[in-house]
């Protein structure tokens, strides 16, 4: 199959978060299977003179309100086939794929309507660069108006139309703009109500995604049941349980050619399961590297990620000397709510030796705490997948989650048969700190921590089963007919 990827952001060459790996992992997995992948995206500021070898370079001629820009088909060195998508007045500036330190960029509804656009257009006999993909696989909002696109282009007489996959990897973030832009953004005036891209009076990119898309994932089953439902469905659920029959959860993969502590080049000491006791080289260079204390009576806790409620940090903060009662340690990096960064700031600062905390990103450093750490903090209040829960399966270091999304997809609790780390039944501070309780108790319970450990390690959460997974959406709607009731019988087999 002929496959496009279009996505804000793909690993190695732009990442603000786990979008960026399972645009780089996923696409990598199914061209392992023999598909034609390439992935679309911007070429934000001077990326496109350093992203790999050229290709090929196809003009997209300005049309209406959409500018004049060039589509760079680029092969990286990590193997992945780029186009990106270069207009200056639309991506070459400072700041991130959103936005700069000012908040987002003012015209995020053209930059990214016209990447949806260009996506539709390589997935119709329009297409500007002599490759027709037979799926155009979108993810999140930023790429939501491709399927209306590709709908709109099927009624308008071209049959040769791609089929459409979105991917939900986050429903909290839904690319609301004034329902005025609609007609600028060249939404057909039958799609612009309820039925369509409104929602609450304004017009919802990820909405119109979600409402002609062919196929509907999410990044684990857990959170496709949960975005079902109010709580979770972020006004979204009542469109979300009408599309139901297409809708499916697949568990994201992690690159064990990076997160592989037999083989990572960023650790002290690699190991794997039969080599379990080099880990401990990894906890003491970790404790060296953030000024702690080289020998506690307590677990060395690790937390990595965003530092805001959704991800539990609170929890952490108000439970954290609770935590250091039980003899142990721990070691933050992320940024996020200021609140928090500042609350994590003060909290290193009156325990020296006990608590380190990093505000910013390191990437040498996150390796070293899935290595170092003897238990990892993921508290989330909600996950659509997450990953470092995976990470730290890897490397033997049990985590402590809540029971949602996709942590209760990869974790098993202690107690279980199987256990790989603790599953606290919701995201409170008792819940919170019970699960501490637990986890030091076992730690203290060498052998019971080891088979922790162990059964994390053997876990398999590589890419090759979920691009399977994908591959069987795609057949099914390439098989699907429009309103073919076998085709959306065929993907909830899936």
């Amino acid at each position: 199959m002929k496959l496009l990827f279009a996505t804000p952001e793909c690993a190695p060459l732009v990442k603000t978060g786990g979008l960026g790996d399972v645009s780089a992992a996923l696409p990598a997995a199914l061209a392992a299977l023999g598909h034609d992948v390439r992935v679309l995206m911007p070429a934000y500021g001077a990326l496109e003179q350093s992203a790999g070898r050229l290709l090929a370079l196809h003009h997209v001629p300005a049309d209406g309100p959409w500018p004049e820009a060039q589509l760079l088909h680029l092969k990286h060195d990590a193997g992945i086939e780029f186009l990106l998508l270069c207009c200056p007045q639309l991506y070459g500036r400072p700041g991130g794929p959103y936005g700069a330190a000012g908040g987002d960029h003012v015209d995020n509804a053209l930059r990214f309507a016209l990447l949806a656009r260009v996506a539709a257009l390589i997935g119709s006999r329009a297409t500007p660069c002599g490759w027709q993909a037979d799926v155009v696989h979108t993810h999140d909002w930023t790429c939501g108006l491709a399927p209306l696109y590709l709908h709109q282009a099927r009624a308008a007489g071209d049959a040769s139309c791609a089929r459409s996959v979105l991917t939900l990897h986050n429903l909290a973030f839904q690319g609301v703009f004034p329902m005025e832009l609609a007609g600028a953004l060249g939404i057909a005036p039958q799609h612009r109500g309820v039925e369509g891209v409104e929602f609450w009076g304004q017009l919802s990119m990820l909405k119109a995604g979600l409402q002609f898309a062919d196929a509907i994932t999410t990044v684990s089953p857990t959170y496709a049941r949960e975005i079902q439902g109010e709580a979770l469905g972020f006004g979204l659920d009542g469109v979300l349980r009408s599309r139901a029959d297409v809708l499916t959860g697949i568990l994201n993969g992690i690159d064990t050619a990076v997160w592989n502590p037999a083989t990572d080049a960023l650790i002290a000491a690699r190991y794997d399961a039969a080599s379990l006791e080099r880990k401990a080289h990894n906890r003491a260079a970790l404790r060296q590297r953030c000024g702690l204390g080289a020998h506690a009576p307590g677990p060395l806790f690790g937390l990595v990620g965003r530092l805001t409620r959704q991800k539990g940090v609170d929890l952490v903060l108000a439970g954290a000397e609770r935590l250091l009662a039980h003899g142990a340690q721990l070691v933050v990096l992320g940024s996020g709510d200021a609140d928090l960064e500042q609350g994590l700031a003060a909290l290193a600062a009156r325990r020296p030796g006990r608590v380190y905390a990093a505000l910013g990103f390191d990437e040498p450093l996150a390796h070293q705490i899935e290595a170092g750490a003897d238990c990892f903090l993921m508290p989330s209040r909600f996950e659509p997948c997450g990953l470092n829960q995976m990470y730290s399966q890897a490397y033997g270091t049990p985590p402590i989650v809540t029971d949602t999304g996709g942590l209760a997809d990869s974790v098993v609790d202690a107690q279980l048969q199987g256990g790989t780390g603790f599953v606290m039944p919701e995201a409170t501070q008792a819940a919170f700190d019970d699960a501490v309780q637990r986890a030091c108790a076992t730690w203290r319970s060498a052998g019971r921590w080891r088979q922790l450990q162990l059964a994390g390690m053997r876990r398999d959460f590589g890419w090759a089963q979920p691009a399977r997974t994908y591959e069987a959406v795609y057949e099914r709607v390439l098989a699907a007919d429009d309103g073919d009731s076998a085709g959306e019988a065929a993907l909830r087999r899936i």
